[in-house]
């Protein structure tokens, strides 16, 4: 017992992490292993190589010998079961395999394992249990190779292409194992690398793409051919991927070919040529990068090379090439946020990552420099570093980062020989990699500090790729640093989604020359905002209004501060900038709101009394300079409208929110107004503004105007006469005051609502109003009158008004069915007279089919209905008159919830249109570029338009359903 325990504590301090464990192994042994003890200390895993050495020297002593007469071979050995449990495992299987690590090079691999199969080359294989053999040799030569790499006797680039010629070997061989099960003496089969495969980069244990091509031969029939050479590629991956007692090598994967796993598995070169022409997306001339002759017929192999090369090099001039970039781009990037920050594969700053980035810079510049054209990362990423097209410290540290994690992948796949992309979070097994990687003294610490530093600084580089060097294209550069010239970075612009790219690098220019600490900081801050302008809807319009924005701004020492340290205001704000020319309208004459884009909390929607006070108070600090107050308000206004914009954009508030926030704000600006137009009269009536339409009903789009109507009652011993002139003074004020040439959207009064129109006087009393209307009142006044309420001015005058229409428009015993019938009529013609000339009924949000006046009527009609005996419907809102119904029982749930469909789909329409041309439109654009960039706005991706337009179709249609049963009694 004291024996073991020295033993331990001695292991312990070797290096074992088990030093009990490790001395029981010692002493279970059936043949000395303790004089080799002391050569594990250097190896990744002391306990693991100890298990497999013992489990090996238990099934073959003699090894135990040749260990130790080999120095070479002993490193070799030990090194690889420090690191591969699963290595160990085929070398007990398999002893006399560690002999070929007395070898520092092995013969040919192709000639070796058609060898194991019996086969010669382009012939059936032999030999017995051709699948088992291949297995063995396949795994010998891995090893071999793992023993090299680990003790650094090959650099990462000679392994990854030794791996992939390895993999070639075996499909050659496995093509060997199917031409015993099918005669292939009348077709032609050629085996297609692919991805990793095809650019000489693969890794231990991973997939291996292929592509297989066919031709009959001279004579043969085609269809029987590719018949034939269907079974035989079939064959050859069953021989690949079927388990035996061996194991299995790894699964072929065909999913590369033309229209993917539903394509057929096996073409002639004709039919893959003409599939490209026509039919390719851009992604997959991307992978046609990787494309090389692997197995079977090498001639007819390259000559599909050859063949397909011309087309991926041209596919940057194809249609659409630039929408297909950016879906790849978004597309990577949110598998990239959706897996896990372990993946070395996929995670954030991962070997994706780089691999794409790389690839995409080939695709848009390789057509025109020959120079690109190279199928593997690093040598493409050092081509781009030569032609300017990456800079050259960018090109470094991306190499770097490739470099260790591809070597982390091949220690973590060569621990089972099972494909992973995960880092572990077992310390036992970051010790092993920190260890395999020459970490001392803590592994662990510093192999997560560099694993961490290195997919930081790809992630960092990833982002700024595609765009630093667009900066260095019109910036002064050391001789020594190639530049992106004019031509390429503008090709790589309209590859990014830019329309005008001279005149973006125009901007870029702009921007980022000079030697002052402003351009210093643009230099930092571009690279990353042009590529979140490349992922708005407008990159062109992002960027200028970018530029316009910096102008006025960037002498502020606030400005470009904030966008440098605050990531999500520089985010947002190329979001907003890329999205809304209204949004952009307003931050140019409220450029100090870019400050309120930090958080949600700053894009909360204000309440109307926190407005009104502020409000208020800009009103009284102008007291006597009624225009000066108006401004103030009016600078107020632009800042709220660009608050709630934003918080539309971001899809912080819904359209119900939307309206009912930019109907508050239209009140704050109507009451402050009022004030500083009442301050100019004598106090000789009370006055109050009453809100009608869209903003009666707090409905209010970015476009709409005020729809008012104006009340006043003298106050005692005041003639009406002298009060009837004081308040149209006041009117004509607030409309004057409210129209006053502004940098700010304009707020139009529009009083035509009142009764008789604009032949009727501008405001009368509150008797004259009810004489009105009870005399000459007809039902479309009624209806109008359902979107009264009070909005600004003397409250208690407002009520009043309100309760005095009350009768009218909420009638005790509703409608008679002549006036049902008449307000039927005048919506009829409504729909055939003011649709405007040209328009396409079934794209007008607002009078076409299903629309917003469809739905706004059916709640109409249900309130002057019903509203005088269920006051529940007593609302000036639309939506909510339609939950009122249904909940009263007057509207089945479903079609309530159809309607109000219909109504938010339109509202959000008229308001994007609004956002993104800063100009009010009622109908869907029939410009597919107009179309494209609302549908964008309204949330769906770069290639949803015609989704869009569907949707727009179907839920108008169920509506007009709706509306013909319910308003029409249809």
């Amino acid at each position: 017992m004291p024996r073991i325990e020295s033993t331990a504590a001695r292991l312990a301090k070797l290096g074992f992490a088990d030093g009990a464990r490790a001395a029981q192994l010692v002493r279970q042994a059936g043949a000395d292993v303790e004089d080799l003890l002391e050569f594990l200390v250097d190896v990744a895993d002391p306990d693991q190589a100890l298990v497999s050495l013992t489990r090996l020297a238990e099934r073959e002593p003699a090894v135990l010998d040749t260990v130790r007469g080999d120095g070479d071979l002993r490193a070799r050995l030990l090194a690889v079961l420090g690191v591969s449990a699963a290595l160990g495992e085929h070398l007990v299987r398999h002893p006399g395999q560690v002999a070929l690590l007395a070898e520092p090079q092995l013969g040919d691999a192709r000639a070796e394992l058609l060898r194991a199969v019996g086969a010669e080359p382009g012939e059936a294989a032999t030999g017995d249990d051709p699948l088992k053999a291949l297995r063995v040799a396949y795994r010998g030569r891995l090893m071999h190779l793992a023993a090299r790499d680990l003790m650094g006797e090959a650099t990462l680039a000679e392994v990854m292409a030794e791996l992939s010629d390895l993999a070639g070997a075996a499909l050659e061989a496995a093509l060997a194992i199917a031409r015993a099960e099918v005669d292939d003496s009348q077709v032609r089969l050629a085996v297609i690398g692919m991805g990793k495969c095809g650019a000489r980069e693969l890794n231990y244990i991973s997939d291996v793409d292929v592509i297989f091509v066919a031709e009959p031969r001279e004579g043969a029939d085609e269809t029987k051919a590719l018949r034939t050479a269907t079974r035989l590629a079939q064959a050859m991956m069953r021989a690949c991927a079927d388990t035996t007692s061996e194991g299995s090598l790894w699964e072929v994967d065909a999913g590369l070919r033309p229209e993917g796993r539903s394509g057929p598995l096996v073409r002639t070169l004709g039919s893959h040529l003409a599939y490209y022409r026509r039919w390719a997306k851009t992604w997959e001339f991307q992978a046609l990068l990787k494309a090389r002759p692997v197995a079977g017929d090498m001639e007819l192999g390259a000559a599909y090379v050859e063949a397909v090369n011309d087309l991926v090099w041209s596919a940057a001039t194809r249609e659409h090439f630039v929408e297909d970039v950016q879906a790849m781009r978004r597309r990577v990037e949110a598998h990239v946020r959706a897996e896990g920050d372990r993946q070395l594969k996929l995670g954030p700053g991962g070997l994706r990552d780089i691999e794409f980035a790389v690839q995409l810079l080939q695709l848009v510049h390789g057509r025109l420099d020959p120079l690109l054209r190279r199928r593997a990362t690093l040598p493409a990423l050092a081509a781009l570093s030569r032609g300017g097209y990456v800079g050259r410290d960018d090109s470094r540290g991306l190499a770097e980062a490739y470099s260790f994690l591809r070597q982390v992948e091949h220690l973590l796949q060569l621990h089972r020989l099972r494909r992973t992309h995960i880092v572990p979070s077992d310390e036992s097994d970051l010790r092993r990699l920190g260890r395999a990687l020459g970490m001392q003294p803590d592994p662990v610490g510093e192999f997560t500090a560099r694993w961490r530093r290195h997919a930081r600084e790809a992630r960092r580089l990833h982002e700024k790729l595609f765009y630093r060097p667009l900066l260095q294209a019109v910036s002064r550069l050391q001789e020594s640093e190639a530049r992106l010239s004019a031509t390429a970075a503008q090709a790589r612009l309209e590859a990014l989604g830019y329309v005008d790219p001279a005149g973006a690098l125009h901007h870029i220019a702009a921007l980022a020359s000079g030697v002052s600490r402003r351009a210093a900081i643009q230099r930092t801050l571009l690279p990353v905002m042009l590529g979140w302008f490349a992922d708005t809807p407008d990159p062109d319009g992002a960027l200028l209004g970018f530029r316009q924005v910096s102008d006025k701004l960037g002498s502020t020492p606030w400005y470009l501060r904030l966008l440098r340290d605050e990531t999500a205001v520089a985010a947002r704000m190329s979001r907003v900038l890329g999205t809304s020319r209204y949004a952009t309208g307003l931050i140019l004459h409220a450029p100090d709101a870019v400050a309120m884009l930090g958080s949600d909390e700053e894009l909360a929607v204000r309440s109307r009394e926190s407005l009104l006070n502020e409000a208020s108070a800009a009103v009284s600090r102008h007291a006597g300079d009624p225009e000066s107050a108006v401004a103030a308000v009016r600078a107020l206004r632009r800042k709220e409208l660009f608050r709630t914009a934003v918080a539309d954009i971001f899809g912080l508030i819904d359209i119900e929110r939307v309206g009912s926030a930019l109907s508050a704000l239209t009140d704050v600006t109507l009451q402050a107004a009022l004030d500083a137009a009442l301050a100019k009269v004598p106090d000789v009536t009370r006055f109050a503004i009453i809100a009608m339409g869209r903003l009666g009903g707090m409905e209010c789009s970015y476009a709409s105007d005020a729809d008012v109507m104006f009340v006043h009652s003298p106050l005692p011993g005041v003639e009406e006469r002298e009060a009837t002139d004081a308040a149209f003074a006041v009117a004509n004020e607030v409309r004057r005051l409210l129209s006053l040439p502004a940098p700010d959207p304009p707020l139009i009064i529009d009083p035509d609502l009142r009764p008789e129109g604009r032949q009727g006087p501008l405001v009368r009393t509150l008797a004259s109003y009810r004489a009105y209307y009870s005399r000459w009142s007809s039902p479309w006044e009624s209806q109008a009158l359902l979107r009264a309420r009070f909005s600004a001015g003397d409250r208690e005058l407002g009520e009043q008004f309100t309760s005095m229409i009350d009768e009218l428009r909420y009638p005790r015993g509703g409608l008679h069915d002549d006036a049902v019938r008449e307000i039927r009529r005048l919506k009829a013609r409504m729909e055939a007279e003011r649709l405007p000339r040209g328009a396409d009924p079934a794209l007008h949000t607002k009078l076409g089919p299903g629309g917003l006046s469809d739905v706004e009527w059916v709640a109409q009609l249900l309130q002057l209905r019903y509203a005088g005996t269920l006051p529940s419907l007593r609302t000036t809102r639309t939506l909510e008159a339609l939950r009122a119904a249904a909940g009263e029982g007057l509207l089945a749930p479903a079609d309530e919830a159809v309607l109000a469909e219909a109504w938010r789909f339109a509202s959000r329409i008229r308001d994007a249109i609004m956002l993104v041309k800063s100009r009010a439109g009622d109908s869907v654009p029939r410009d597919s570029g107009e179309r494209k960039l609302i549908a964008q706005t309204l949330g769906y991706p770069p290639d949803g338009s015609e989704d869009f337009l569907d949707d727009y179709r179907r839920v108008t249609r169920r509506a007009r359903q709706v509306v013909d049963r319910v308003f029409y009694g249809a």
